[in-house]
């Protein structure tokens, strides 16, 4: 019914800059909140930032001030400007949105992930 689809990770240099984009597809649905996660092994997925249908941000204080999320409510879609990036960045990225869908219960949708390793 949602997909979350994201793009945008790869491979940088420490002190470089990637933007991770989330586009949410589908009908009958209206966001809440969307934001973003990261996960390495063996750890636990961590929230990185978040931002509220009304614009309202909250950062992981390992990011803040190099990283910037925004959205573009017309087309559903969320971003993520990292920069200057460090190693201990690597991770791979996970797009979340709080979701209300038409007749359903409120829910939360993951994207497929995107890798972001960032070299020594």
């Amino acid at each position: 019914q949602v997909q979350l689809v994201e793009s945008g990770g790869g491979l940088v240099q420490a002190g470089g800059s990637l933007r991770l984009s989330c586009a949410a597809s589908g009908t009958g649905f209206s966001i809440n909140a969307m934001g973003w996660y990261r996960q390495v092994p063996g750890k636990q997925r961590e929230l990185v930032a978040t931002i509220t249908s009304g614009g309202s941000t909250n950062y992981a204080d390992s990011v803040k001030g190099r990283f910037t999320i925004s959205a573009d409510n017309a087309k559903n879609t969320v971003y993520l400007q990292m920069n200057s990036l460090k190693h201990e960045d690597t991770a791979v990225y996970y797009c979340n949105a709080d979701l209300y869908i038409l007749y359903s219960s409120r829910l939360n949708y993951w994207g497929q992930g995107t890798q972001v390793t960032v070299s020594s």
